[in-house]
């Protein structure tokens, strides 16, 4: 993911600069401030700004001033509990605003998650740059034949190759049309217009700002081993900010959400028909064969 020397310039000046304050920092996530996470093969998150910490999630829990003769432990169980329980608006106090460099198709997935503020590079304005992501060929697979919506076995190594130059090809000549479409001296076609003929493997780039509760919401979906691999990549480092940022509650929600699973009434009846030393089968669950599997694969048994 190498930046250019503008880019590179710009986050060197941010991270020169420092300004005193009366709010809470935290000095973990101060360490990566501005700076670009690699993401893909051109992409990066970056943490730009953030608000709150995880005595801001205990403050607005228990609606108090200062923190007073509180221990951490208590503080991690407080935070602990409302993770458990799904109290969610004191994670809502703190906010976290990142610079994404992403392709199109993985936007278009990622601003589904309509709970954040958003604001896009646009090509209406200005000129995209001549950069779009190519999988690595390990990441080529074919269509799942039981998941409509994901991968199933991996390409061969002849076919990889040869999607790759299908995508490479097509990528240039549409981007080359893109400039021949701009070209002042040219066409000079609007760039409103000039801009849908780019792939969707062309990067673009916003600012995105969401709050604690939102951002975890995301990350359970998105950091999930279900996830498409290419929105997963940019979840994983995401992740790490928040661990930096606030770490008790990013133990917490690792502990509850993204390392839990939730059983429907039916499936925890299944689970003490179990406990209680029935045998129980598909047909007499009460669960659909798909539930039933997930239910066998969340407990770890076979089917």
């Amino acid at each position: 993911m190498p930046l250019n020397s503008e880019q590179q310039a710009e986050i060197d000046e941010q991270r020169a600069a420092s300004a005193e304050t009366r709010r809470a920092t935290v000095p973990a996530i101060e360490e990566i401030l501005y700076q670009a996470l690699p993401v893909l093969d051109h992409g990066f998150v970056r943490v730009v700004d953030y608000m709150g910490d995880d005595a801001a999630i205990v403050q607005a829990a228990r609606v108090s001033y200062g923190r007073g003769t509180r221990r951490v432990q208590d503080d991690a169980g407080l935070i602990d509990y409302l993770m458990r329980h799904r109290h969610s608006t004191p994670f809502e106090m703190c906010e976290i605003k990142y610079h994404v460099k992403l392709p199109i198709f993985v936007a278009r997935q990622w601003i589904r998650h309509r709970t954040a503020n958003v604001n896009e590079y646009s090509a209406r304005y200005s000129v995209l740059d001549r950069e779009y992501y190519l999988p690595a060929p390990e990441h080529l697979a074919a269509q799942s034949a039981s998941n409509r919506q994901g991968r199933g076995e991996a390409l061969s190594a002849e076919h990889a190759q040869y999607v790759l130059q299908l995508l490479r090809d097509d990528a240039e000549r549409c981007y080359a049309h893109y400039e021949e479409m701009l070209d002042p001296d040219g066409v000079g076609l609007a760039r409103e217009l000039a801009r849908i003929d780019l792939t969707l493997a062309t990067y673009t780039q916003w600012y995105w700002k969401i709050d604690l509760h939102n951002l975890f919401h995301f990350l359970s979906l998105r950091a999930d081993a279900h996830a498409q691999f290419e929105i997963r990549a940019y979840a994983e480092p995401m992740l790490e900010t928040v661990r930096r940022w606030v770490p008790l509650a990013y133990a917490a929600f690792t502990k509850n959400r993204l390392g839990a699973v939730t059983l429907s009434a039916p499936a925890l009846a299944v689970v003490k028909r179990m406990l209680a030393g029935d045998s129980v089968a598909q047909l007499d669950s009460g669960l659909s064969p798909r539930e039933w599997r997930e239910l066998m694969a969340a407990i770890g048994r076979s089917g």
